[in-house]
């Protein structure tokens, strides 16, 4: 099983019609898992992204 690294969570917001009715959606994240240094770690793409580059 992979290592939870990220600490960032879901955002929330409303889908609004012009009839004002509203639903709740959820925006997942885009998590991604990969090996670092033979270890299994979950990360989000923006965070594999960013370690990229800094390597």
């Amino acid at each position: 099983m992979a290592t939870k690294l990220t600490t960032r969570k879901p955002k929330f917001s409303s889908r609004r019609s012009h009839a004002m009715n509203e639903t709740k959606v959820k925006q997942d994240l885009n998590l991604q898992t990969k090996k670092i240094n033979g270890v299994r770690v979950t990360l989000s793409a923006r965070e594999w992204k960013t370690m990229k580059k800094a390597a």
